[in-house]
């Protein structure tokens, strides 16, 4: 059987304002609060969240180096053979109280500002659904992770 493709979202949180040097990025302050994460796994949906929730990993993404000091909270994701990290960093960017951080995060291979957005409080499940429209928000799932 072969692996469920799609797109996922990981909602962060941070508890105290960290510096962190994400691979080649130059270090960055990241304050205190809330992130989400927008990636793609046309691999492998499932084994890349597994992968993303587990701790004392060797470092290969920039989302890799964040993990260290933040916990995920939830997980938002999408079956699909699309890749479409590009249009959720577009939809949560959107969000109310959302900011752009850190350019080049997550987004080295496209033309996107990032894929991470810096939230004071934990964003809108019930929001982003709204921001992606009818067709992909019905479909759009959350687990919460514990």
């Amino acid at each position: 059987m072969p692996a469920i493709k799609g797109t996922y979202a990981l909602i962060l949180a941070l508890d105290t304002e960290t510096a962190i040097k994400a691979g080649r990025l130059a270090p960055f302050s990241f304050p205190e609060g809330y992130y989400l994460y927008a990636g793609s796994a046309l691999g492998g949906l499932h084994s890349r969240i597994k992968r993303h929730i587990r701790d004392n990993k060797k470092p290969h993404w920039h989302i890799d180096y964040l993990r260290q000091e933040a916990r995920i909270i939830e997980v938002w994701y999408l079956d699909s053979c699309v890749r479409l990290e590009c249009a959720w960093y577009q939809y949560a960017v959107r969000l109310p109280h959302a900011q752009a951080v850190l350019a080049g995060f997550g987004s080295s291979d496209c033309g996107c500002y990032s894929h991470l957005v810096y939230f004071p409080s934990a964003p809108s499940f019930r929001d982003f659904r709204r921001q992606m429209g009818d067709e992909q928000g019905q479909n759009l799932k959350k687990m919460s992770i514990s």
